[in-house]
């Protein structure tokens, strides 16, 4: 069986629990179980090599055990962990109590996984599910396979999990392109992103990247991964937001399974709430979506203009409420590092909207003008 068939009997196999929610839950409700599932399921395989030890330990702790997270994950080998007794295939030894063993069993966790996990809003689905006596059955399913990261890499579980956002995408008819970057893109783009920065192979080499709109955080994974392999000795440090709390919920658990600071990925919207005012970064990449209208935040992003200008974001102008792509490149500009400190690169997909659309003098158009005469564009 080839790498290709084998993803894809992966993905089937984990969207076949469909079957077993088809009678209570709306085709663009599967996901909302189907992905925190998945991510679960995916933790707990990570942690079983070291579980028993965790668990042993946390019994000899009184007290509240979230005080000593540190001490905890030192002994799961993880910047997360599990303390309940449960795993996947334990909670199946006792179907009569299967509600109540799933909850200690997500109680367990770690604060940064159930942070995590806490987005996805999955307690009430778990209640749901018992109420429905469907729950056993989607245990039993997602137990049944191996998401061990000896069997699974984090290049496959990012395609995994971008797969299922991207099929629930489409149940809810939404647009998929959303919710997916192809990796040949993303590698294209870390191609040019690093072309030519021979500093990048000095050994001990540390730099930062950003993606504002960084979804499952596959640009940043990629990003890192490329790098590594390039220069095994260099180290990227990834930064991120996100707006959508299911793909925030996923980039947070990919980055704590990298052994990266969960901290450095932020819950909310970029231009009302960024999470990284002030701060410079060496690279930046993103695919931002397109022709998704900002009306919502208009009001903000005009005040802050207009208050601000060039201090800000958004001095150079705005573009039509209808399609907000270029102020996610003004928010990665104004993130550049001067010229004297190294200065930066960036990387972003766009459509042609931004690049050609919008008359001379308009606000896309004077955008456009700015970032020419200012020498930001290569």
């Amino acid at each position: 069986m080839t790498q290709a068939q084998a993803h894809a009997e992966k993905i089937d196999f984990i969207w076949s629990v469909k079957e077993v929610l088809r009678d209570h839950y709306r085709r663009h409700q599967y996901g909302e179980v189907i992905l925190p599932l998945c991510m679960v399921r995916r933790l707990d395989c990570e942690l079983a090599d070291t579980k028993d030890k965790v668990v042993t330990r946390a019994s000899t702790i009184k007290g509240d055990l979230d005080r000593h997270a540190d001490v905890l994950a030192h002994v799961a080998d993880h910047p997360f962990y599990n303390t309940s007794q449960f795993t996947f295939e334990k909670l199946l030894d006792d179907p009569e109590h299967i509600v109540e063993n799933v909850y200690d069993y997500l109680q367990g966790f770690s604060p940064n996984a159930r942070f995590a996990l806490d987005k996805f809003g999955i307690d009430s689905h778990i209640e749901k599910m018992g109420e429905a006596d469907i729950l056993f059955m989607v245990i039993q399913r997602f137990a049944g396979i191996d998401l061990h990261p000896d069997t699974v890499s984090n290049l496959e579980m990012g395609y995994i999990y971008e797969h299922l956002i991207r099929v629930n995408a489409e149940l809810s008819n939404e647009e998929a392109g959303e919710h997916f970057t192809p990796r040949e893109v993303i590698h294209l783009m870390v191609i040019l992103l690093f072309a030519d920065e021979d500093q990048l192979l000095t050994p001990g080499k540390i730099a930062t990247i950003y993606d504002p709109a960084c979804g499952t955080g596959g640009m940043l994974s990629v990003a890192e991964d490329y790098l590594k392999d390039k220069n095994p000795k260099a180290r990227l440090h990834l930064f991120g937001q996100e707006i959508q709390p299911e793909s925030y919920a996923i980039c947070q658990s990919d980055m704590m399974m990298r052994n990266e600071q969960a901290a450095r990925i932020v819950c909310g919207d970029s231009f009302t709430q960024d999470g990284f005012e002030g701060e410079k970064f060496d690279y930046m990449l993103a695919n931002p979506p397109y022709g998704k209208d900002w009306k919502t935040i208009e009001k903000d992003i005009k005040q802050e203009r207009a208050s601000k200008g060039f201090a800000g974001r958004f001095g150079a102008g705005l573009p039509s409420t209808s399609d907000g792509q270029i102020l996610f490149l003004q928010q990665m500009i104004s993130k550049m590092q001067p010229v004297e400190d190294g200065g930066s690169r960036i990387g972003i997909v766009m459509n042609g909207s931004p690049l050609f659309s919008g008359d001379a003098g308009s606000g896309l158009s004077e955008i456009r003008r700015w970032i020419i005469e200012n020498d930001r564009l290569e």
